[in-house]
């Protein structure tokens, strides 16, 4: 079986580690690694600079979610592995202008400490009054599709979205609140609200429903062997790697057949023909080729899928160029803490879009994941884009870096970073239409994409276009393609022989 793997980010990676896997355990199996760009790993690119490991890209992944841990681990690099620093973790939100922390007990959006959530500045009376009557709301079959906003506006108003829903969805999705899959996005709110009606009645229940395994977990493990058993290593709620997640491309790029893997080799165009799949790459300099694939794993954006299976399917070209796509900066800042006053605890802030800002966001890096930043030097990361910011991916750098550096001036006083403070070093990466957004109906589109796709046998899809935007969702569906096809070619040897 001959694959063509079409993308070398992170999925597409994934996707070839798993085929080269299988080629060692003796299947007959090759592979193509097309990748239109120099470097492979799409946004997942870091550098030490001065001794402080600076991401371009994600500077780590949910470590909920197994795949990512388990890849690295595979790849040895399971010493690498860095929880975030969650003991100190805290994070804000800003309103006009001040650094309003969030209150305790939010689950998902979701308040579920009577105290914290009266006491906290981020809402007003009326809003508060408005999350304590949601304890009351009927159970609510889900119907149609709704955005997250209407989801959330529904059971705690419109405060709510604007301060809390819209800011800690954009920083995930770099999108807008009113335009997301609430069945897609927060799934498990959806259920709630279905079964409980009210959504903090139902995280309550399931807050209980988890204790309650812990404990029976706890009991189980402590009666077996006369000894109490060994308490597991705390984890945090993200992992990154001690030297960053380039750690991650690097080592995939290490366990591949370095001759099938295409650097700076843009694919062109694809038939479907007797057999499998026509390739055709190559740029001006390269000149062009023509080759033949029994399958292909599409991991590129799906707006770049929809357009090479343009001639292949128009249906499914058009669901996939429909998908829209956010595109985001991250800007890191390097300072000597000299320079600096005293930052505030935790982790960092968000900022709501009423508050017309160009930052979305701000990390404090060297509060986040300790021993990456050396001793005395603070790493700011600011992240600005997003769906209602497009312009600011044509502003120069300069521009952009003047611009991060005053709103951290006025939001954090100039008493914490002064307009003289300067950084040591400043780093911007732009990452233009790069994060997939789970727009309402998403769900249905994907009944359709998947539908299609089945219909034409040896193509997969893998990404962040599809079933989860994260590192680890990526590496999954990277992975599962592969083997899907792998599993395929043997079942195929098999009959044939």
């Amino acid at each position: 079986m001959r694959t063509a793997i079409i993308g070398g980010g992170i999925a597409g990676l994934a996707a070839a580690y798993e085929l080269e896997k299988a080629r060692a355990g003796g299947a007959a199996v090759e592979y193509t690694l097309f990748e239109a760009r120099e470097r492979l790993g799409g946004s997942l690119a870091s550098e030490i600079v001065n001794g402080a490991v600076l991401e371009r890209g994600p500077d780590s992944f949910i470590t909920e979610k197994p795949a990512a841990a388990e890849l690295c681990r595979e790849l040895g690099l399971g010493a690498e592995l860095t929880p975030s620093n969650d003991a100190d973790r805290k994070t804000y939100v800003v309103v006009k202008n001040r650094l309003v922390p969030l209150p305790d007990g939010l689950m998902f959006l979701v308040p579920t400490k009577l105290i914290p959530t009266a006491l906290t500045r981020l809402f007003s009376t009326k809003t508060k009054i408005r999350m304590a009557l949601e304890l009351l709301h009927p159970p609510r079959p889900s119907g149609q599709d709704e955005s997250v906003a209407a989801l959330v506006e529904r059971h705690f108003g419109a405060e709510a979205v604007d301060r809390l829903a819209d800011p800690l969805l954009s920083g995930i999705y770099g999108g807008d609140a009113t335009q997301l899959s609430a069945r897609t996005v927060l799934p498990r709110l959806v259920e709630m609200e279905a079964k409980y009606g009210s959504l903090t009645r139902g995280m309550l229940a399931a807050h209980r429903e988890m204790r309650a395994k812990m404990a029976a977990r706890k009991q189980g493990s402590a009666g077996g062997g006369g000894q109490a058993a060994a308490r597991p290593a705390a984890r945090g709620i993200f992992t990154t790697l001690r030297g960053g997640m380039q750690q991650l491309v690097d080592a995939l790029e290490a366990r591949l057949e370095p001759a099938w893997v295409r650097r700076s080799t843009p694919v062109n165009r694809l038939e479907r023909v007797d057999g499998g799949w026509q390739v055709t790459s190559g740029s001006s300099d390269t000149g062009s080729r023509v080759e033949h694939y029994d399958s292909i794993i599409m991991a590129s954006p799906a707006w770049a899928v929809g357009a090479l299976l343009s001639g292949v399917d128009t249906v499914l070209s058009e669901a996939l160029t429909g998908i829209p796509y956010s595109s985001s900066i991250t800007i890191n800042l390097m300072y000597d803490e000299m320079q600096l006053g005293s930052l505030p605890d935790g982790f960092g802030f968000l900022v709501p879009a009423s508050e017309q800002r160009s930052m979305l966001a701000c990390t404090f890096v060297h509060r986040k994941f300790l021993g990456r930043t050396p001793q005395g030097k603070a790493v700011l990361r600011a992240f600005l884009g997003g769906m209602n910011n497009e312009s600011l991916l044509t502003e120069p750098d300069e521009v952009l870096v003047q611009t991060v550096r005053r709103e951290l001036t006025e939001i954090l006083g100039a008493g914490t970073i002064g307009r003289d403070a300067q950084p040591e070093h400043a780093q911007v990466s732009r990452w233009r239409r790069a994060m997939a957004q789970y727009a309402v109906g998403h769900q249905d589109r994907m009944k359709l994409i998947h539908a299609r796709v089945a219909a034409l046998p040896g193509l997969r899809l893998a990404g962040n276009a599809y079933d989860g935007i994260g590192i680890p969702d990526c590496i999954r569906l990277g992975r599962q393609a592969a083997r899907e096809l792998a599993q395929s070619s043997r079942t195929a040897s098999q009959q044939v022989s």
